[in-house]
């Protein structure tokens, strides 16, 4: 095994993962919601949650940011199927 492999930090190497992921999920939120429409309802708890992940990632709670930006994108795509949002093309 080598030095590199027995140093890594199990923990901190998922806090990167996690990290890394809200951060993928976040930009692919942000660019969805700027091109969707509709139920202000709706567009507003988008933008609420995307806020909210921000301010967590901000504060390295990466779990409540992971899970902001999950609800954010669980809000459009249930906006969309029900047609309450529509996207623009």
């Amino acid at each position: 095994m080598s030095p590199k492999e027995t140093d890594m930090d199990p923990e901190k190497s998922l806090e990167e993962d996690l990290q890394m992921e809200t951060l993928k999920w976040l930009k692919k939120a942000e660019e969805l919601y700027c091109q969707i429409s509709g139920d202000e309802h709706f567009l507003d708890n988008v933008s609420a949650y995307i806020r909210d992940s921000h301010y967590f990632l901000e504060k390295k709670d990466l779990i409540r940011a992971f899970e902001a930006v999950i609800w954010a994108w669980a809000w459009m795509e249930i906006g969309l199927e029900k047609e309450m949002l529509k996207q623009r093309e």
